[in-house]
């Protein structure tokens, strides 16, 4: 067992100080110091890189207001450094010759320590960035112009921004972070087959010839001029109406079946899917908030559906935004995700139904394919079935068939009948956590139309873009849409038609910096793999905290037992 022995402790009874000089240190020459020096800590493990051995504001602390240079604290110069030191390393000439190998430049180097969130976004206020974030990723892919790559612009207006705007946003790390939860729970009998990077999607391109009609189902009124006359001071009450719009699934779509289960000519392939399920996948490097889509492969035919209860069949607010909706557990709260999705989705049904005069109705070649002529409620919808060549070559012959939906029509001045889309964007509260730095619509709409509307790009960019591309799915000659507000920003209940604005898809698509052959590349490339696969079930699934989707191969009972008691839930609410 090993002895502790006691170190020998000289004790000075004269004075302060040590004794005797030992005899360790006695060829050690004096170092000269400065009573300016300020005397710290040894080690300091806890300050950032680069801060050690530096004083910001001098030895007096803080000059501009007398302080004491409390908040610098832990900026420590060594002890002597600034007395006139004859002890200074000095480099020799045989070390004339070395260099270092790290020759980045010092706006390149990584730091440590927190940063603001202006910083870390980019640009000033960090809006360019967290608006195009993936648009910043491919600018440090490209070509350098002007000795200068784009990730470095990038970098520096970062650094730009963490300078100027830091102070402000120097809680931003403290926020509470959004982890979202997945739309769908990944089963340990799932097998991940393709991971895709929204980075990778950005970069693909295809271009689609003009599609083909199959059919024309429904019916559809005409739109009622007059709610182009509305404004904030001659705004109209949103009525609820009573039609039902159902959002029937690809394998459910008794035309889309009918058409799967004919023989398929030799060499054909065939891809059945919904206008909704093809502008997810056209839009998916905008989306923020989990979606997913079920794959299912039979021979040459493969069909895209979506599951009972999808996100797909609700319109998401404000996605996109930089402060997003935050769900705080309280299920009262109608400022929520899913209360605000919720509510979105009933404005847009009940405004689809209102602007429509019901009594001026425009009968397509044939009837409704979801309800029969007995049922005393039918929704005044069109159906346009259509077909897309996705072939690239001539040995290729891929077909998809496409389920679009027309909302009304609008007589033109020769009197000729010109489909549309209505939707309709909502405001439930400007000072509300989530709003996204929306303005007031009853005080900004009909005097600043283009900044109301500038915004919704940013904070729905995602939801904007999914319509725009919709409308042109269904080759409709404009979009419709429409400014409700609520009556109460306390009430979801109630709502109001602010305004309307009617706009053609393709200028929609341009200002929104929407690329329609980046989104065909897209549906081209998940087509692609989804032919390849052997038969069976997948699940395509968007990461709810990632800009990833991953395809998932499936057991074939996978969700068939959540279908049936919803059936029977149903069965038993009738």
């Amino acid at each position: 067992m090993s002895v502790f022995k006691l170190p020998t402790v000289s004790d000075s009874q004269s004075g302060w100080g040590p004794v005797d000089l030992s005899s360790q240190f006695r060829d050690i020459p004096y170092a000269p110091y400065s009573k300016a020096d300020k005397l710290g800590r040894i080690a300091d493990w806890s300050a950032p890189e680069g801060t050690q051995g530096k004083d910001n504001r001098g030895a007096g602390g803080d000059q501009r207001g007398g302080r004491t240079g409390f908040r610098f604290r832990d900026n420590y110069v060594p002890f002597g450094s600034n007395a006139a030191n004859a002890f200074n390393y000095q480099h020799t000439e045989d070390e004339a010759s070395f260099s270092v190998v790290d020759n980045r430049s010092a706006a390149q180097k990584k730091t440590t320590g927190f940063k603001s969130a202006s910083s870390q976004r980019g640009g000033r206020g960090g809006f360019r960035q967290q608006g195009g974030q993936q648009r910043g990723q491919f600018q440090r892919l490209g070509a350098n112009r002007g000795g200068f790559s784009g990730g470095a612009r990038q970098q520096q207006g970062g650094q730009r921004g963490g300078r100027r705007g830091g102070y402000n946003n120097w809680r931003d790390f403290d926020r509470n972070q959004r982890v979202r939860d997945a739309s769908v729970k990944v089963g340990s009998d799932w097998t991940m087959l393709e991971e895709i990077e929204f980075s990778r999607l950005n970069k693909l391109q295809f271009e689609v010839d003009s599609p083909e009609d199959i059919a024309l189902h429904g019916a559809v009124g005409t739109y009622d001029k007059a709610y182009d006359r509305v404004t904030t001071k001659l705004e109209k009450v949103l009525q609820q109406v009573d039609r039902e719009r159902d959002n029937v699934t690809t394998s459910e779509d008794p035309v889309l079946s009918s058409l799967a289960a004919e023989a398929v000519p030799e060499g054909e392939q065939r891809v059945f899917a919904t206008d909704s399920i093809i502008g997810v996948l056209m839009t998916a490097p905008r989306s923020v908030y989990p979606w997913d889509i079920v794959i299912t492969k039979t021979g040459d035919k493969v069909i895209f559906d979506t599951r009972e209860g999808s996100q797909l069949d609700y319109v998401s607010v404000n996605e996109n935004s930089t402060d997003p909706p935050m769900d705080t557990g309280d299920k009262d709260n109608i400022n929520s995700p899913s209360a605000l999705s919720l509510e979105a989705t009933y404005i847009n049904t009940n405004f689809a139904a209102q602007v429509v005069n019901s009594e001026q109705v425009v009968e397509l070649e044939n009837a409704n394919p979801f309800y029969n002529a007995d049922d005393e409620s039918v929704p005044l919808v069109g159906y346009r079935y259509r077909k897309f060549d996705l072939s690239t070559t001539e040995e290729e012959d891929i077909s998809l068939f496409i389920r679009t939906e027309i909302d009304a029509v609008v007589k033109s001045a020769q009197g000729e009948d010109s489909y549309i889309t209505v939707k309709a964007l909502n405001e439930f509260d400007s000072r509300a956590q989530g709003a996204g730095g929306a303005m007031e619509w009853r005080q900004k709409l009909d005097s600043q139309r283009g900044a109301v509307v500038a915004t919704e790009m940013k904070n729905n960019s995602c939801k904007l873009a999914r319509w725009v591309v919709q409308s042109m799915l269904a080759g409709a000659d404009h979009l419709k849409l429409g400014f409700v507000s609520r009556s109460n920003p306390k009430d979801a209940a109630r709502h109001t038609i602010l305004g309307t604005q009617i706009c053609r898809p393709k200028e929609f698509a341009s200002q929104m910096s929407l690329q329609i052959t980046n989104g065909w590349g897209i549906v081209k490339t998940v087509v692609d793999l989804a032919l390849k696969l052997p038969e069976g079930k997948y699940v395509l699934v968007k990461d709810p905290n990632k800009p990833v989707i991953r395809l998932y191969a499936v057991p074939k009972s996978t969700f068939e037992a959540v279908e049936e008691d919803a059936e029977e839930a149903e069965a038993q609410t009738a």
